[in-house]
């Protein structure tokens, strides 16, 4: 059994894609609005899927069969995978593993879909830090393959290995990295950002011929600032800042348009603008970053 810890964008993703691949699937999510739509929002994204032809109605309803929101974080049935998908902060995931350690002594695997922070300093807060992993998944995680495990210090070979096989039944491609700041992919993603966002400021293109010379150019199949708006300008921002402190001040120094964005609440889809305007799940260029 599979317990994922958050009911956020990632978590219900993360969830989704475990209960349609066959495992018995809990959603714990602490805010009770949150909570109530957590079903809704999962179920939601696979009758989308069913609509487009990407999904089988009766795989759907198997795996609703197969997915639980519990209210109470004790009331999980004795999960062997815990995944953690809460938002940000090194200090709210310590709290949230500290926990999960308390509550499932039998998990054989606690991983964190972090996408930057110490998998060492998360697996100390618990007493078993061998079992703790990076298991870090990509948005939407429906269609991105890949899955990043992050080794941290203490992690056991056997842990790598548990995750390394979850990410695969998952139909995931999964990669092993080091725990490093950033790992792999985030460290290369923000520093493509960051130079795309300097060229934005800069005037050497618009923001939509970026993207645009990205995916053609270099074969990419979405551009670095239609990238950065899905992963949220304040996401961007956060990691950068951690990659400036804890590798290269200068090479990872957030830019003053994305420090703007943020600061005028422009996060991205989420929020409906970014570096675009977001009608639905289409990008528009937005007007104001010609």
């Amino acid at each position: 059994m599979v317990l994922v810890v958050g009911g956020g964008t990632m978590g219900r993703g993360i969830a989704g894609v475990c209960a349609l691949a066959g495992h018995p699937t809990s959603v714990f999510e602490a805010d009770t609005a949150a909570r109530r739509s957590t079903r809704e929002g999962i179920e939601a994204s696979w009758r989308r899927a069913v609509e487009r032809g990407r999904l089988a109605a009766g795989d759907a309803a198997a795996a609703s069969e197969r997915l639980r929101i519990p209210e109470r974080l004790e009331e999980a049935d004795s999960p062997e995978i815990v995944l953690e998908a809460v938002p940000e902060s090194l200090d709210l995931k310590r709290r949230v593993f500290a926990d999960l350690d308390r509550a499932f002594p039998g998990a054989e695997l606690l991983g964190s879909n972090t996408s930057s922070l110490s998998i060492t300093e998360i697996g100390e807060a618990t007493g078993r830090p061998e079992r703790v992993v990076g298991v870090h998944f990509f948005n939407p995680v429906p269609v991105m393959r890949l899955v990043e495990v992050v080794c941290g210090r203490l992690t056991s070979e056997a842990a790598l290995r548990k995750a390394t096989l979850f990410a695969r039944s998952l139909g995931k491609q999964p990669i092993r990295v080091a725990d490093v700041p950033g790992f792999a992919t985030s460290r290369l993603g923000v520093a493509l950002g960051l130079e795309a966002m300097r060229m934005v400021e800069e005037g050497v293109a618009s923001v939509a011929d970026i993207d645009l010379a990205m995916e053609l150019g270099y074969g990419h199949p979405m551009g670095p600032l239609k990238t950065t708006d899905l992963v949220g300008l304040d996401i961007r921002l956060a990691i950068a800042e951690r990659l400036s402190s804890g590798i290269d001040a200068k090479r990872f120094e957030a830019p003053g348009i994305l420090r703007r964005l943020v600061a005028e609440g422009r996060l991205g889809k989420k929020t409906g603008r970014g570096f675009y305007v977001w009608e639905g799940d289409r990008p528009v260029e937005s007007e104001g970053e010609r």
